[in-house]
């Protein structure tokens, strides 16, 4: 098979290009097109080195590394050590899918036109493979990406919900727990904690102003009709969390739930909410909490 330099050049070219391409999607940064045609030229520069080249030091794993590095800082210029690992490290997870996705075209396509020198390896039909493996990949990292990204970031740790409560609503920030577990015990319903400050328009203040000596017995505070119409409603919630062990908390069933993200609104109607006598945060960043069950 006759391999042409000029040939291997624009491939690899365009193989780097779009594997930093799709980096830079994933990693969701500004991205300056001809910042990444220069660092995929220097990589497929390396690769004709490399492919021509008698020296086995060009095949070494610690000079492939810090080529690699080389690409990313002038493809996205990272302003931090951090950030360069973060990217150098999406590059390489976007490099195996891409890799991984060609390898498996070649060997399915025409295993018997594979060449391998010094590390390299070429394809009669490498065009071919590089646009439909690309394809491929970016599904892959794309569906990938989705799914594992599990609200990672700062601003997908947070929602906010609609609470209805004795034909009355409220809206607040709520915090996505992914520790949080708490159910009520008997009918294993989910629980959603919510500071007491802000049921006031829903519940009583003579409850909310007195739930320790409620969860204690003492009802001395609560007028009889208050007291006949919301101590059935209320359950008691056991939980060891918000820096109590073995502590209790007051619920009461919620006529609906609706939990608001970027991608869709959610409505749950079984749901308890947690009445907590305290304040979540220090700030007031968030005012509820709730569990990963609910998103």
């Amino acid at each position: 098979m006759t391999i042409y330099i000029d040939v291997v050049l624009i491939e690899n070219l365009l193989m780097n290009y779009i594997i930093l391409f799709a980096t830079g999607v994933i990693l969701k940064v500004n991205i300056k097109h001809m910042r990444l045609i220069l660092a995929s030229l220097i990589g497929a520069i390396y690769t004709i080195i490399a492919y021509m080249s008698a020296f086995k030091i060009y095949s070494n794993i610690g000079l492939k590394f810090v080529l690699s590095v080389i690409m990313i800082y002038i493809a996205f210029n990272p302003k931090s050590v951090k950030k360069l690992f973060k990217f150098t490290l999406i590059f390489y997870l976007t490099s195996f899918v891409f890799g991984g996705a060609a390898f498996a075209l070649i060997y399915i396509v025409k295993p018997q036109d594979i060449l391998r020198n010094n590390g390299l390896i070429l394809n009669s039909d490498s065009l071919k493979v590089i646009f439909i493996s690309a394809i491929i990949a970016f599904v892959i990292i794309i569906i990938g990406f989705k799914v594992v990204k599990n609200k990672i970031s700062a601003k997908d740790m947070y929602c906010h919900i609609n609470i209805k409560l004795n034909h009355k609503e409220i809206e607040t920030k709520a915090m996505i727990d992914t520790g949080n577990f708490l159910k009520e015990p008997i009918t294993n319903t989910p629980v959603i904690v919510v500071e007491h400050t802000l049921l006031y328009d829903c519940i009583p203040k003579e409850i909310l102003n007195h739930l320790e000596n409620i969860l204690g017995g003492d009802f001395s505070e609560i007028p009889k009709n208050i007291k006949e119409e919301y101590m059935p409603k209320l359950k008691v919630i056991p939980f060891s969390s918000l820096g109590k062990q073995n502590g209790m908390l007051l619920g009461i069933k919620a006529e609906k739930v609706v939990i608001k993200t970027e991608e869709e609104n959610k409505t749950k109607e079984n749901v308890i909410i947690g009445i907590y006598n305290k304040s979540l945060t220090k700030r007031g960043e968030y005012r509820a909490l709730l569990g990963i069950e609910f998103m």
